[in-house]
């Protein structure tokens, strides 16, 4: 720390609860390969679906039905080749329970 300040990675370190610098990078690793993930199959499964060409609505409605569920089973799977799966489904049951409340109301 240099002028009192924390560097983003002990900042994330704290926010996340998690337990050493090497864990930090370690999730930052499994959120870059989800996210790399999800960049590829997303114009591929849209290709499949025949909708690459199509209106805005459509490829956001398919964008939260099929790709980004694809996303968190992503970060689960990753999750677990990283050694970070009981992170990465806290975070997902979190998840669960903001949507499932939305539905409630």
């Amino acid at each position: 720390m240099e002028n009192g300040k924390q560097s983003f990675l002990e900042r994330m370190k704290k926010k996340w609860g998690l337990n050493s610098m090497f864990q930090v990078v370690l999730v930052i690793i499994v959120f870059a390969f989800t996210g790399m993930t999800v960049v590829w199959a997303r114009p591929i499964i849209f290709k499949v679906l025949g909708i690459e060409n199509s209106s805005g609505w459509l490829k956001t409605i398919s964008y939260l039905v099929l790709v980004f569920p694809l996303y968190q089973v992503l970060l689960l799977a990753y999750g677990f080749i990283f050694g970070q799966f009981k992170f990465f489904w806290e975070k997902e049951k979190k998840l669960a329970r903001l949507v499932l409340r939305l539905f409630k109301k």
